[in-house]
């Protein structure tokens, strides 16, 4: 079977690693695992995976501060795998740059299709054009709020020229919003866009995404001029005038 992409179960559940394991290695992952934060480094250094299925609830670093340590330094998906029932810890796992989110107990099933959607959104990025010059690529970058997104190779850029970590949901955005200027998105447009149509997102996760996002580009968060909230309809995002 050809290789569906490579995955890394992060849980200190070595019955659920297993399981995990096998299931998704069944239909053609190449899938690692580790029981802790260090086990997960030293597996990184081996092989980088696309995307990470990380538990919540692990001795010593716990979930969320390996997610925002992935979320610093690496290009992965990240699903958060949890038993968890508290909605904070879902906000706070999205607010820290995980993908997507699934508690415990599951289908595998499921999983398997969140894990594909974001699969699927990490390998379909456009990759930078090597070699394609200064005016290409400039025309492959777009300003937003204050910062610099370029389309090519994923990336935030600040003001000073320094990169910004984002998510792959958070370029998806960026990339929707700077191809429809002006234009009012519902979130359920933004979901299509974004060819999320078949994720199923809880309540308001746009909008946690989104809040996230002002925080990253805008001048004042709290009174943003780029991504605008257009009540009881959605989003736009306003270019600012030269």
């Amino acid at each position: 079977m050809a290789e569906a992409g490579r995955v890394l179960v992060v849980d200190d559940d070595a019955v659920v690693r297993e399981m995990l394991t096998e299931y998704l290695a069944s239909h053609g992952y190449a899938v690692s695992a580790a029981d802790s934060g260090a086990a997960m480094r030293a597996a990184i250094e081996r092989a980088l995976p696309d995307v990470i299925l990380l538990d919540l609830q692990l001795p010593g670093e716990d979930g969320l501060t390996l997610a925002r340590y992935l979320r610093e330094r690496y290009d992965v998906g990240i699903i958060m795998v949890t038993g968890a029932t508290d909605p904070v810890d879902r906000v706070i796992g999205l607010e820290v740059g995980a993908d997507d989110y699934i508690g415990k107990p599951f289908d595998p099933r499921e999983l398997r299709a969140r894990v594909k959607s974001v699969m699927r959104r990490m390998q379909s990025r456009p990759a930078a054009d090597a070699g394609s010059g200064t005016a290409a690529a400039d025309a492959r970058r777009v300003a937003l709020g204050g910062c610099m997104l370029d389309i090519g190779s994923h990336r935030l850029f600040d003001r000073a020229g320094a990169e910004i970590p984002i998510t792959t949901m958070e370029f998806d955005l960026l990339r929707v919003f700077a191809a429809h200027p002006n234009q009012v998105l519902s979130r359920d447009r933004l979901l299509t866009l974004t060819r999320n149509r078949e994720w199923e997102p809880f309540d308001r996760s746009i909008d946690i995404r989104i809040a996230r996002l002002r925080r990253k580009i805008e001048a004042d968060p709290e009174n943003p001029q780029a991504i605008r909230t257009v009540r009881g309809v959605g989003y736009m995002y306003v270019p600012a005038v030269p």
